[in-house]
């Protein structure tokens, strides 16, 4: 079973390994910082707003990336993984519903769904990575950066979370947040704050 990716040129010799860092590693260093930044902004000292504003921006955009590429990747490389792809989708809207409303109030909330997202996704991943071969895991993670970039930051729990109609809405969205982001001056990246989460 291989991981259904746009075909790439033929490789100069079998030795070939493409540039680029694996989606296991992107995914989860992501899921890393996502629990870092929430036990931050649940924990004693006072919520920052612009903590919050990256929390809002990160999710957005890392669930944007997930759906349109490592979720259907999972799907059609590891068949059984169907419904559990399926309720990681619900449970995404539901999470970014909850981030469209967000206050410091629903900071527990979210972060337990952050937990839940990180657990069942990485359980997924694991499953992924031991079908797939190290070039498709490379080239997998090319896509995620790349959606990622293009991807809202902010939530749009309404809109398809499957291919391909997620491929043409999400870049869209992400080009109009974009531009309130840089009207507004909304932090939107875990480097737009004064100590990252390390990951």
């Amino acid at each position: 079973m291989t991981v259904p990716l746009p075909p790439l040129p033929p490789a100069p010799d079998e030795g070939y390994r493409p540039g680029g860092r694996s989606v296991a590693d992107i995914v989860g260093q992501e899921h890393r910082q996502l629990l870092e930044l929430v036990a931050r902004l649940t924990g004693p000292d006072p919520t920052a707003d612009e903590q919050l504003a990256v929390l809002t921006a990160a999710l957005s955009r890392h669930l944007s990336a997930e759906e349109q590429y490592l979720l259907p990747a999972v799907r059609s490389a590891v068949p059984e993984s169907a419904d559990r792809v399926d309720r990681i989708l619900d449970a995404d809207a539901a999470l970014l519903g909850a981030l469209r409303t967000l206050a410091e109030d629903d900071l527990n909330d979210v972060a337990e769904r952050v937990r839940r997202h990180v657990e069942e996704v990485g359980a997924l991943v694991v499953e992924l990575r031991a079908v797939a071969t190290e070039e498709e895991l490379i080239r997998l993670g090319n896509r995620l950066e790349i959606a990622e970039e293009a991807a809202p930051t902010r939530p749009h729990p309404d809109t398809p979370a499957t291919p391909p109609w997620n491929r043409v809405v999400e870049p869209a969205l992400g080009v109009v947040d974009k531009v309130r982001d840089v009207v507004s001056g909304r932090p939107t990246y875990l480097a737009d704050l004064p100590e990252q989460p390390r990951g």
